[in-house]
């Protein structure tokens, strides 16, 4: 089914609207208007969204197209507006707007080819998939079965960058900004969003952060409950155990520190799979239809670092997937209670992977690795406005049916036409 006029008409009012929100109360009127033609920019078609592509789109006759790139670069390099208002402005707007269900933690790479670029370095891309050039950020995300958004994104700042005065101050890293794991990183962006009056709810990440007890305790301490990736590694007090703190020695020597069970010893994850029931569920695919996967579920306590004395967790969910292609397991962990459905507990492993088709969106039509800036201020600038044109194409599918979603993504484009440099968008 095809768009009529009169919904364009309605779009055209929401885009504007969602623009004058976004940028209320940022400063001067030229700043804002600089900001909602950099948005207006990212939503345009075309190949590349740096300054000076999306400054030739934005102008309607060719020599106003450099005076509009130096608008746009400022607005990102040089502008103070702090980034972290506009992403909380996004995630309360999709909160009220879309009520979405879960936070999901992750990150993604950006490859480099020089050395000068804020943070990047020579380290592991998950994006990449491998240990390449390149810039990692890590970022949260609210999600649905059927939308989700960006709500935060911060670069992880590698230690050769952290602790290296010259190059920090080459490319404006603030002095408050010190080196932090991409757990850390994420808890941060979690700590703005709960200051933005979203409510504590279940978190969804990988095993890159899953495998951090210092994550999950931090998870538990907000009140938010998770379903985390978990590494083979791990091991867990099999089904049915009663593990004990040690009896205090009664002689000399060092006092014992292990929690026991004179019947049983923590397992290897992949020990516990192979004694684990199988059955097939149905669980979304990428394009939307339905594909089967071999699921099993255990209710265990983990026993991560039993030799330095930490006490087994709680009781939670080992959920096992067992890849039949590729002959591996994917173990995930989740302290949801104990009467939760099998179904949903697959329903919810899956719908972390909302998060790549935001990155693919995000990447491939909005332009978030498109930046050609070296600075931290620019980056994340540039991170922030992209979020924001991202998060009003998942604003808008809420105003057509499922099947005009690609022609509404295509009337957005379409609708956001040529602002002359001398007029401010409504």
């Amino acid at each position: 089914m095809l768009v009529t006029p009169r919904d364009l008409k309605r779009l055209d009012r929401e885009l504007h609207a969602f623009l004058d929100d976004i940028t209320r109360d940022m400063g001067r009127p030229e700043r804002r208007a600089a900001m909602q033609q950099y948005m207006t920019g990212l939503l345009l078609d075309g190949e590349r969204k740096s300054a000076v592509a999306m400054a030739s789109r934005l102008v309607s006759h060719d020599d106003e197209a450099e005076g509009m790139r130096q608008r746009l670069q400022q607005c990102v390099t040089i502008s103070a507006w702090d980034e972290a208002e506009v992403f909380q402005r996004l995630a309360r707007k999709f909160e009220s707007a879309l009520a979405p269900e879960v936070f999901v933690v992750d990150d993604t790479g950006f490859p480099k080819k020089g050395e000068y670029s804020v943070g990047v370095a020579r380290q592991y891309s998950g994006t990449l998939g491998r240990v390449d050039n390149c810039q990692v950020a890590s970022s949260l995300h609210l999600a649905s079965d059927d939308s989700s958004a960006c709500i935060g994104l911060r670069l992880y700042l590698p230690e050769e960058w952290a602790s290296d005065i010259k190059r920090r101050r080459s490319v404006g890293v603030p002095d408050e900004v010190v080196f932090a794991r991409k757990w850390e990183l994420a808890l941060g962006l979690l700590d703005e969003a709960l200051a933005a009056k979203l409510p504590p709810r279940l978190v969804l990440a990988d095993a890159g952060y899953g495998d951090s007890t210092e994550f999950r305790d931090g998870l538990v301490f907000r009140e938010c409950p998770y379903l985390v990736g978990l590494s083979a590694q791990h091991s867990v007090w099999p089904p049915g155990s009663e593990p004990k703190p040690p009896k205090r020695n009664k002689g000399p020597g060092r006092p014992r520190t292990r929690h026991v069970d004179g019947k049983t010893e923590p397992v290897g994850l992949a020990e516990l799979a192979e004694g684990l029931e199988f059955r097939r569920y149905q669980v979304p695919g990428a394009d939307g239809r339905k594909k089967s996967g071999r699921f099993a579920f255990a209710r265990v306590r983990l026993a991560e670092r039993r030799t330095k004395g930490r006490p087994p967790s709680e009781e939670v969910w080992i959920i096992v997937e067992h890849r039949e292609t590729k002959k591996e397991y994917r173990f995930h962990v989740s302290n949801l209670p104990k009467d939760t459905k099998h179904a949903e507990l697959v329903r919810l492993v899956k719908l972390r992977w909302r998060v790549e088709r935001d990155y693919q969106e995000l990447k491939g039509e909005i332009g978030l690795d498109h930046f050609e800036g070296r600075t931290w201020r620019g980056f994340h600038h540039h991170a922030a406005l992209c979020a924001a044109a991202h998060c009003f194409l998942a604003l808008s599918r809420r105003l057509f049916p499922p099947e005009q979603n690609a022609t509404v993504d295509a009337a957005v484009r379409a609708k956001t036409a040529p602002v002359p440099a001398a007029q401010t968008p409504r």
